[in-house]
């Protein structure tokens, strides 16, 4: 039984070695697709419905400092200075929300979201969750800070079946992410809390108050600018 179990983990650790993906590679290359999208491909054939998805790779400098800095205040505004976890981050969220009476913005760092945008799911569970923090240290180990937030920008997901900042300007504003204004920044940047009902043109009014909580942090946050 004991030979068993110690032939299982064997196995199971020796699959994990093979299979762990390669934080490294994606320093001069873009990713071939992500788990995020391969989740939604396989929904919408199960659904018998198209799999097509919209997702246009651009590189750092064809995105418009807006929406980086817009999906900064509103995701991980002390992405620069962490080596990809922020607890005080996480309260300060709870802190504002509670304080505007608005969700708060996102907890989990840019790092974090992009390991888990890559490769994991969208599962709660402390498995999914122990992956997603060795390959947010290995991220943030094996890039730049910039490759980083380009990856996350070209990977977001803007709305069902939409990935990406270029995908989603073209999508929304008919131009590419290159000349998005701060107004069309802001309203993608707080679409990504909730993609599936979040998004430019949608009348949830918790939608649109969130975007008026980007404008202001916006507003706050000029040293963002010497950054991106």
């Amino acid at each position: 039984m004991v030979l068993a179990v110690l032939l299982g983990a064997g196995f199971h650790v020796a699959y994990l070695t093979w299979t762990w993906p390669d934080a490294a590679a994606l320093r001069h290359r873009p990713p071939a697709t992500t788990a995020f999208i391969e989740r939604y491909r396989a929904q919408q054939r199960v659904g018998g419905r198209p799999d097509r998805v919209a997702w246009i790779w651009v590189e750092y400098d064809r995105i418009s400092p807006h929406l980086k800095r817009a999906v900064l205040v509103g995701e991980d505004i002390n992405f620069f200075s962490h080596r990809g976890f922020d607890a005080g981050e996480v309260r300060e969220a709870v802190r504002e929300a509670l304080e505007e009476g608005e969700l708060p913005r996102g907890a989990s760092t840019i790092s974090q979201q992009l390991a888990k945008n890559l490769w994991l799911s969208p599962s709660r569970n402390p498995l999914r969750k122990t992956k997603e923090a060795v390959l947010t240290w290995q991220l943030e180990r094996a890039l730049p800070k910039r490759r980083l937030l380009e990856l996350y920008l070209n990977v977001a997901e803007f709305g069902p079946g939409i990935y990406g900042a270029e995908a989603a300007s073209r999508h929304y504003f008919s131009k590419p992410a290159a000349e998005l204004s701060e107004d069309e920044a802001a309203e993608l940047a707080a679409s990504l809390p909730k993609p599936s009902t979040w998004r430019p043109g949608a009348a949830s009014r918790a939608y649109r108050r969130y975007v008026g909580s980007i404008k202001r942090r916006l507003a706050k946050a000029d040293f963002l600018w010497r950054l991106v």
